[in-house]
């Protein structure tokens, strides 16, 4: 598509017409004044040197698992004074292509006008419908948190969210390196993740995505990663993988791996025309996140129940703890099974 013209400011806004509504274990989302509030608040996307904003993503998680109004008021104010204000959003030039400023995190004003003005011009379904294939390229970036919030904000159903969301992950677009020639002689993600070199030292960057790059550029790693046969299973695989390895680890990095997969479920339907073009480029930063996280066994968590566990991730205020049982309640009640509340007692073992 080529870019309209210039974005409107980052005024509130009704929720786009077609997407989703949230979870009906949850109160509607027009019921809460805090959601309202708070994601209309034109915070920057990132804060200290590269951290992700995540006040709107745990916000829905925490609307999700039932938090009461005052909970989701007393949440936010605790996060935000962490928070800048984001910059204006800038105009994107009329008729320039969108793709060409991808992965560059100075370009998040102009990616987030263009999509405020591209959501306000088209139905948000096309829209997602355009963008998404070509993001998922790119869809490691910042530990995968543009994707993630993209995920949560669809489900939110508020367009001005969705713009920030898609903005923020167009700015940290994630270059892993070309594919290397597909072998594809394993159908197991988990065998085909033993075959991915872990680096010997730990890989260079404070941050998950630079370890992540680290990890991506060894000579080795295409052909590793060219060996996995995806299929229309394997995301659910690399799901419960991921959900069985943080289950065993408590790892940060592994983390971001559980609540990623979750999140590419969601954004399925708007990638159904080449599903498996989506899942090739996660299961590559699937894989190089893997490498990177030195995850190592710790033993099993002791078990809780789902009452205690979301109780817990009520009065947390880690949002990573809120996102994760989140993510792990949805994808029980997607694919059935016991990992995920193995990985939800693990990640609420100290809230």
């Amino acid at each position: 598509m080529t870019p309209p013209g210039r974005p409107r400011n980052d005024s509130p806004d009704a929720a786009p017409e077609g997407l989703p509504a949230p979870a009906a274990r949850a109160p509607a989302f027009a019921d809460s004044a805090a959601l309202h509030q708070w994601l209309g608040a034109a915070h920057a996307a990132e804060y200290s040197g590269g951290l992700s904003n995540h006040l709107p993503m745990a916000l829905l998680a925490l609307h999700r698992l039932g938090a009461c109004e005052a909970r989701l008021q007393a949440f936010a104010a605790g996060y935000a004074p962490r928070l800048a204000r984001a910059p204006a959003a800038q105009a994107w030039p009329a008729g320039d292509a969108w793709t060409p400023r991808l992965g560059e995190p100075a370009a998040e004003p102009a990616y987030r006008g263009l999509f405020l003005e591209w959501l306000a011009r088209e139905d948000p379904n096309d829209v997602l419908r355009q963008v998404l294939p070509r993001l998922m390229m790119g869809c490691g970036g910042a530990a995968f948190h543009g994707l993630i919030r993209t995920a949560y904000a669809v489900q939110a159903a508020r367009r001005q969210e969705l713009a920030h969301a898609l903005g923020y992950w167009a700015c940290r677009w994630l270059d892993l390196g070309a594919d290397a020639p597909a072998t594809a002689n394993q159908s197991n993600p988990a065998a085909a993740l033993r075959q991915v070199p872990v680096p010997r030292r730990a890989p260079a960057g404070d941050l998950i995505f630079q370890r992540m790059q680290t990890v991506a550029a060894q000579p080795s790693f295409a052909a590793a990663v060219a060996r996995l046969d995806v299929s229309e299973g394997s995301l659910e695989q690399l799901a419960r993988g991921a959900a069985q390895l943080y289950a065993a680890s408590g790892n940060f990095t592994v983390l971001h791996l559980l609540t990623s997969a979750h999140a590419l479920r969601v954004l399925m339907p708007w990638l159904d025309d080449e599903p498996l073009a989506a899942v090739r480029p996660y299961w590559r930063a699937f894989a190089a996140a893997w490498a990177a996280s030195g995850a190592r066994d710790i033993g099993p968590p002791e078990l809780l129940a789902w009452r205690q566990i979301v109780n817990r991730a009520l009065a947390s205020e880690d949002e990573h703890v809120v996102k994760l049982v989140d993510s792990c309640r949805e994808q029980e009640a997607a694919y059935g099974g016991t990992e995920w509340l193995h990985a939800a007692s693990r990640a609420v073992r100290h809230a």
